[in-house]
């Protein structure tokens, strides 16, 4: 057992300056996944490279941020979580400097390996840092912080990105970074809380030589899945399968192991932790799948500039900031499996339009349908965190935290590879604009489809008080509900 005992939470005044900084440190590496994906096709010129190899520029961060999410957990536990998340920013600076400064291809594919070294730490440390200090009664509050920056992160990128390309070129992209991080660090040992140490755990090696390379193998062949072949591609269903192989005996391992493992998968058999991480892998199909398709959809059917489909997306994160108002008078009056259940409606009736859109006229209706759309996200992803780091103690939340979002960062990309398979063969064949049209309303029809799924998965979430709504079910009654059986 670990010697971390739980702190005392802390004043509402010092926990909305803790969430201050961390939402700056976040901030940069969310944006920094999306941001970089608008000057792809200007980095392909200015280094005269091929399109598939200046892919690995979005590639090798990725696959460096899924890589060191399994450690954070007991880095966080080692070191203190302040030391690990100022360490895990200031790798991320400077990675972002090199970036700005890379000569050639290689060296910029290199340079955002240190990046997503960085960045994929700072989130699962940012969790465990801001539920602690919260406190079982505002974890709610908390994780909507956190959450609503995510909704936000992949809507401002392509705007943000396209106007810093236009205007400064695309060195900025990753300079932008170095003032936020410095802010962030600067004000990060005033008012962040140090964490207590665990020296009495050492890393487990065996464990990370299993899990890491899973995750990697897994994130690897789904960035490979939009080509020809599909998933039936070598390069996409031999590195998954491995994948599954090393996860697979990673959690064995970890199922009689004496020892913490890396990541404690027992957490997975309680209800809220297990079916939200399930409804955080399936959302894939269609938060992450309607991100990807939306810019698209305007783009080739609409004809818009970048520039405009970055302002067209902007009800999407209007409807997300609309739900954590409105959750301040759901919290402790509707159930959360209600809630969960009425946001996968709203998205489902949000997809619609576009499933029946033509290629011109009902801007208004798409504007609404996208509204709909972050509301009912909102009220999906963020009821579903707070459940489950509900369900952990103070001593797992490190550990816990590292487990949802390694699931969180393969589920997203999976959702996106499907619908982006579904698109490509839709596509397949079509040379006029109607069938263009034809093929990305069958592409909607299928995220419309699939984003029901966890609306079957909401009713089975533990009949919970009303109060864990807004996340203020004390331990004793969250661990009780989640006890199989």
């Amino acid at each position: 057992m670990s010697s971390i005992t739980s702190p005392a939470p802390v004043s509402a005044r010092r926990l909305n300056l803790i969430s201050l900084v961390l939402v700056l440190g976040v901030i940069t590496t969310i944006l920094d996944t999306t941001i970089v994906n608008i000057a792809l096709d200007t980095l392909h010129s200015v280094f005269h490279a091929t399109v598939a190899d200046t892919q690995w520029v979005v590639t090798a961060y990725l696959l460096a941020y899924v890589a060191v999410i399994p450690v954070s957990g007991w880095a966080s536990e080692r070191f203190g979580t302040r030391r690990v998340w100022m360490v895990a920013l200031a790798v991320f600076m400077s990675g972002s400097l090199l970036c700005g400064l890379a000569w050639n291809l290689p060296a910029l594919i290199g340079f955002r390996v240190l990046q997503g070294i960085g960045g994929g730490m700072v989130l699962p440390v940012t969790l465990t840092i801001l539920t602690r200090a919260a406190g079982r009664n505002r974890i709610g509050r908390a994780i909507a912080t956190i959450g609503l920056v995510g909704q936000l992160g992949p809507i401002l990128g392509p705007i943000l990105g396209g106007t810093i390309v236009d205007s400064v070129g695309w060195h900025w992209l990753f300079f932008v970074n170095i003032p936020i991080c410095l802010v962030a660090l600067v004000l990060a040992p005033i008012f962040l809380p140090a964490g207590e140490k665990d020296r009495s755990h050492p890393l487990d090696f065996l464990g990370f030589a299993l899990l890491t390379p899973g995750v990697v193998a897994l994130a690897y062949g789904l960035s490979q899945a939009t080509g020809a072949d599909g998933f039936a591609a070598t390069e996409v269903w031999l590195p998954m399968a491995l994948g599954f192989v090393f996860l697979a005996s990673f959690t064995i391992r970890s199922l009689r192991a004496r020892r913490p493992a890396l990541i404690d998968v027992r957490v997975f058999a309680r209800r809220s932790f297990g079916i939200g991480s399930v409804m955080t892998f399936v959302s894939g199909f269609s938060i992450y799948a309607l991100m990807f398709l939306l810019p698209l959809f305007y783009q080739q059917v609409r004809g818009e500039s970048v520039f405009t489909t970055g302002f067209l997306l902007i009800p999407q994160g209007v409807g997300t900031m609309c739900f954590i108002l409105v959750n301040r008078y759901l919290a402790g009056r509707v159930d959360t499996r209600f809630v969960i259940a009425g946001g996968v409606l709203l998205t489902m009736a949000g997809t619609l339009p576009f499933a029946l859109a033509g290629a011109a006229g009902g801007e208004a209706l798409l504007l609404a349908g996208q509204f709909f759309q972050g509301f009912g996200m909102a009220a999906v992803s963020l009821p579903v965190m707070t459940l489950a780091f509900a369900s952990l103690s103070n001593a797992e939340t490190p550990r816990g935290s590292a487990a949802f979002n390694v699931v969180k960062q393969v589920g997203a990309p999976f959702g996106v590879t499907v619908i982006a398979v579904v698109l490509q063969n839709n596509l397949a064949g079509a040379v006029t604009a109607t069938q263009a049209l034809a093929a990305f309303n069958a592409s909607f029809w299928w995220v419309l489809a699939l984003s029901a799924v966890p609306l079957l998965l909401a009713f089975l979430l533990p009949a919970s008080p009303r109060r864990e709504v807004a996340g203020v079910a004390d331990v004793a009654e969250v661990r009780t509900a989640d006890v199989p059986g």
